[in-house]
């Protein structure tokens, strides 16, 4: 059959189902794609390890990416490992495209309250939740650090407590009430500045919170006002985060994280190992040449509500290890709340020695408040 003249009927202004190729489902393999590690999100854009960063300091390079289409309607958040593609040189006006997100290993997740369906993602593959609290100025509230406790127990990450300002108020009643569940606690405090300008860290609380971290992602939450980017700049002084003061008269701090960045935690005391040069960090992630890491610290904003809208009912007592023993022996059905007949936990505060008996009061009264409000009940 010879070739044909096409003229003006042979065209379609809009493809028939006929004349179209269907769309195909199949996505490319990407198996050329490389792994990151996501330090920043800012605007659309993600800041990216490629190279050694999930584990050695070499052939490491710093890369700005975006989503990939089909990522569309997928969170990425600081944490997670991604695969990219694209320019991943790392050079002025590059952009890569992720393309996957490789398997989480844990997912920190918060509400804004105990009603709201939106599930907010907070940080990915961490090891470690960090509950920043400061002793005074502002006060230390236990109902926030019930909650992040939870939160933490339910995403399957460990906890330790933080108390700052121990210049201000005594740590032992928050000690006394969270170590007995297992809960790590340690405390900083702040001490004159050696050149008499003001008030800094006092070193060896700083080294002891950085043992705490060291071989583990940890992420930092707290109440703005709580120290929370004083304590990063310590254990990470090129991290240059912003720091604020508590309000007189609300007693509330101002804001001044704005977005979750991952920070690698230099090695030992700054004073026995070289720190990375200022002029090398990227988008808040110092660059490894230079130093030693061993670790990760994740700074997030400073929140004033942590929603447990996610987290199931059922799974609100095993945060508290103490009272889930002895729910235990409640009957079938039991409520737990405070008109719940014959509840075990009733008899436990009863039955507790009198000088135990005001904390054993206070964390059954703390996990009422967390299971009414998850329950729209009254405690």
């Amino acid at each position: 059959m010879g070739r044909r003249d096409l003229d003006e009927s042979d065209f379609r202004s809009r493809p028939s189902k006929r004349g179209s190729r269907p769309r195909t489902k199949q996505r490319p393999e990407h198996t050329d794609a490389v792994t990151g590690l996501v330090t920043g999100v800012d605007r659309g854009r993600y800041t990216l390890l490629v190279g050694g960063a999930a584990a050695d300091l070499t052939d490491e390079t710093v890369v700005t990416a975006m989503k990939a289409r089909e990522l569309t309607r997928t969170r990425v958040v600081v944490g997670d490992r991604v695969d990219v593609v694209g320019d991943t040189s790392g050079e002025d006006g590059s952009l890569a495209r992720i393309v996957r997100i490789q398997e989480r290993t844990s997912t920190l997740r918060r509400t804004a309250d105990d009603t709201d369906p939106y599930e907010r993602i907070v940080v990915a593959n961490a090891d470690q939740l960090v509950i920043v609290t400061a002793l005074a100025q502002p006060e230390p509230r236990t109902g926030m650090i019930d909650r992040c406790v939870v939160a933490a127990y339910d995403a399957g990450m460990s906890v330790l407590l933080c108390l700052t300002k121990a210049d201000l108020a005594s740590p032992d009643e928050l000690r006394a009430l969270y170590e007995p569940l297992g809960v790590e606690v340690v405390v900083t405090r702040r001490t004159p500045a050696d050149d008499g300008t003001g008030i800094t860290l006092a070193p060896d609380s700083v080294e002891e919170v950085r043992g705490r971290l060291r071989g583990l992602v940890s992420v930092l939450v707290g109440h703005s006002g709580v120290g929370k980017s004083t304590l990063i700049n310590a254990l990470v002084p090129d991290a240059k985060r912003a720091t604020g003061v508590v309000n007189d008269v609300t007693g509330r701090g101002r804001h001044t994280s704005t977005s979750a960045v991952a920070l690698r935690l230099p090695v030992g005391d700054l004073g026995e190992t070289e720190a990375p040069d200022a002029g090398s960090e990227v988008d808040g992630a110092p660059a490894a040449e230079g130093a030693g890491f061993d670790g990760w610290v994740i700074d997030t904003p400073g929140v004033r509500s942590f929603g447990l809208a996610h987290v199931e009912v059922a799974h609100l007592l095993h945060a508290f290890e103490d009272l889930d023993e002895v729910a235990q022996d409640c009957p079938r059905g039991c409520t737990h709340l405070a008109d719940a007949p014959d509840c075990a936990l009733d008899d436990w505060i009863e039955a507790s020695p009198e000088d135990e008996r005001p904390a054993r009061a206070a964390r059954l009264a703390s996990f009422r408040r967390l299971l009414s409000s998850r329950t729209g009940s009254d405690a």
